[in-house]
């Protein structure tokens, strides 16, 4: 084989064994090789983040016998190189023949016919050592200081943060697995939220604090016992200062993310009432000082408090959520939540403008439940930072539950109500075995 082809492969380098040494070196023997390395962020929506920085994952790459130039990978597939170096053969397992990958291959063929490239693929080996490592590179990432220190880092090195809520163990893991491959990326949620409202309507009682804050800790607990991603945690107005305070501590010391408390006092109604029902919003002193009490209470620097700012839902308008917004950062708030129940953005997109204007740094929340039509690129564009789903899967449960029970009433067997389920094999596959 001419020394003068060209060859590119994929890989992520987190955990290097015997069988990616092996398809390097065959690699290697049809030419030149170029090793893309996959990038945190890249890693991230592929299967997991990485347990190494892409800085000395891409060193253990320059390290490999046979490899003669390592790049930077943004993407899955590695399109992108594929079009623009066009390299004389791309190489990987067979393994993505199968499965949820299969799209990414069909994107590189593509790209490889527009110039006439080579796929060479060789056979997939499945290794019993490999397969431990893996498992305990996930264990590892449960772990509560992995956890709770991991959404600072994909802030770090994503522009955009999706979350979506969870609110069992079993939802979690749908959060948790849910990938869908387009234009070479993987796709996936980065965080899980835990919403007050999800909680309250699974256990059939009202969105008013009615939960105490054990049961919500026990959602917590469910969801981290097979889950590894970040969580953020709702926490409602956050209660009394002095409540707050051991709150922090507690989800801290369990290895959650990030609390949001809002800016309301005395009996919390749903903000999507807004102006419907009687609501009160606190004093920027008094909020500031609950910021101030929660922080000083963390005993480390990854867990982040963030402020929401109810202004818009109770119509005291952009300003006063403007001057909020300050008065929270400089009080210590790692983040600002803004929110609205209306469902044209313009509002959403107006504060967002102003605020960065001012602070170009400070993480910005949005949950977009009411303005759904709005896309992450248009948030990320503006300058959001996490885009939360907060609702979406407690919401999308009810409508199949009635369609369920209405069609065994009506047919008094349970044949035509079939289409309508997942299949008992599909949720065992889902749960894991070593939890």
């Amino acid at each position: 084989m001419s020394a003068e082809k060209t060859v590119f492969m994929s890989i992520g380098v987190d955990i290097l064994y015997e069988g990616h040494v092996k398809i390097i070196q065959k690699a290697a023997s049809l030419g030149k090789l170029t090793v893309g390395v996959l990038t945190d962020s890249a890693m991230a929506g592929y299967k997991r983040s990485p347990l190494l920085s892409y800085e000395k994952r891409r060193a253990v790459a320059e390290a490999i016998k046979g490899v003669d130039r390592v790049v930077a990978q943004e993407s899955v597939s590695g399109r992108e190189y594929l079009l623009k170096e066009k390299p004389d053969y791309l190489v990987h397992g067979d393994e993505w023949r199968k499965g949820p990958q299969s799209a990414v291959r069909e994107e590189c063929i593509r790209a490889l016919e527009s110039y006439g490239g080579k796929l060479v693929e060789f056979p997939y080996t499945e290794d019993d050592e490999y397969t431990a490592i893996e498992q305990y590179a996930r264990g590892q990432l449960s772990i509560p200081d992995m956890r709770r220190g991991r959404l600072r880092k994909l802030l770090e090195t994503k522009n955009l943060i999706t979350a979506i809520e969870a609110h069992s163990g079993l939802s979690g893991l749908i959060a948790e697995k849910t990938v869908v491959y387009q234009n070479g990326h993987g796709n996936q949620f980065d965080a899980m939220w835990v919403s007050s409202l999800c909680d309250s309507t699974l256990r059939g009682k009202p969105d008013m604090e009615l939960v105490d804050m054990t049961s919500r800790m026990r959602t917590i607990d469910e969801i981290m016992d097979v889950t590894t991603k970040p969580i953020i945690f709702d926490g409602d107005t956050g209660g009394l200062t002095e409540h707050f305070v051991y709150t922090v501590r507690t989800l801290e010391r369990m290895g959650v993310s990030m609390i949001i408390i809002e800016d309301k006092t005395g009996l919390k109604k749903n903000s999507l009432f807004g102006t419907e029902v009687e609501q009160s919003q606190d004093t920027i002193e008094q909020f500031c000082h609950k910021i101030q009490a929660g922080k000083q209470a963390q005993k480390t620097r990854e867990f982040m408090i963030v402020a929401r700012i109810e202004s818009l839902i109770l119509e005291k308008g952009e300003e006063d959520a403007l001057n909020r917004a300050a008065a929270y950062v400089k009080a210590g708030a790692d983040g600002i939540m803004i929110h609205s129940r209306k469902t044209d953005p313009e509002e959403i997109f107006s504060f967002v403008e102003k605020f960065r204007e001012r602070d170009k740094e400070t993480i910005l929340v949005v949950v977009p439940s009411s303005y759904h039509s709005v896309t992450e690129q248009e948030f990320m564009e503006r300058g959001v930072n996490i885009v939360i789903y907060a609702n979406q899967l407690t919401r999308s449960m009810f409508p199949a539950m009635k369609t369920v029970a209405e069609t065994i009433l009506t047919y008094h067997r349970a044949e035509e109500a079939e289409k309508y389920c997942m299949s008992l094999k599909e949720i065992i596959n889902l749960i894991p075995e070593d939890i």
